[in-house]
């Protein structure tokens, strides 16, 4: 048994917005085998929730009330991947808006929604049957603080943006690139500077600057990292 107490590998991979940590996250997965449980998609489900529903997103009481009656499941795609269901409603790119990304920092600096989400994101790693991928900003830290291999998966600023960037101009957005990175400026301030669960690698993580890397090279390099610690077990 890992010492996250579960017989499930445990490898968390945090990082900041544009870093590529979803894709990595997606790759070493299918490459080991492994669940997938994208935390950062479960808060921006949150934050959508809240608009739609007219939440204040400092409104902790009426979070809460939201909280407890959302129904929030990750659904294999037949092409791969995996796809975010919101009470039966596919919000898979509702959730990857700019506005959203905002808010998603926004509602995960409420207490009542880490506690609210702490243990829908640890039942779903422990429910693995071989092992699971988590990929967030306080995987290492708070969500799973004994995993079993834990990355910090980084890049510079403007890469990061230019990224960013790209995904959301393929997918018809008009959002300049000089928006895009006064947007990301500012939720890495906010999540750095949080009170709670600030972003921050985990003192024991590996530290992955992908700025002038492949994602395969990213891929392996984790992978390989994985393997051997599996091989020790």
């Amino acid at each position: 048994m890992s010492k996250a107490g579960t017989t499930a590998f445990l490898v968390a991979i945090d990082g900041p917005a544009g870093a590529g940590k979803s894709t990595v996250s997606r790759r070493v997965a299918e490459r080991l085998g492994f669940a997938m449980v994208d935390t950062g998609a479960i808060y921006r489900t949150v934050a959508l929730a809240a608009v739609q529903n007219g939440v204040a997103f400092d409104d902790d009481a009426a979070l809460g009330a939201l909280l407890a009656r959302l129904h929030i499941e990750f659904r294999p795609r037949p092409s791969g991947g995996q796809a975010v269901f919101l009470d039966g409603q596919d919000v898979s790119l509702a959730i990857r808006t700019p506005e959203i990304s905002r808010a998603a920092s926004s509602v995960s600096a409420r207490q009542v929604v880490r506690d609210g989400l702490l243990e829908l994101q640890r039942r779903l790693a422990r429910a693995a049957a071989k092992g699971a991928v988590l990929e967030g900003r306080d995987i290492g830290t708070v969500v799973f603080p004994d995993a079993d291999a834990k990355f910090f998966v980084t890049a510079r600023p403007d890469v990061r943006a230019a990224r960013r960037h790209g995904e959301l101009v393929a997918r018809g957005d008009t959002i300049t690139l000089a928006e895009v990175l006064a947007d990301q400026n500012q939720r890495d301030k906010d999540d750095m500077e949080r009170a709670i669960a600030p972003l921050k690698p985990a003192d024991d993580a590996l530290v992955v600057d992908t700025s002038d890397l492949s994602m395969d090279e990213v891929v392996d390099r984790i992978v390989r990292e994985v393997e051997k610690r599996l091989a020790l077990r």
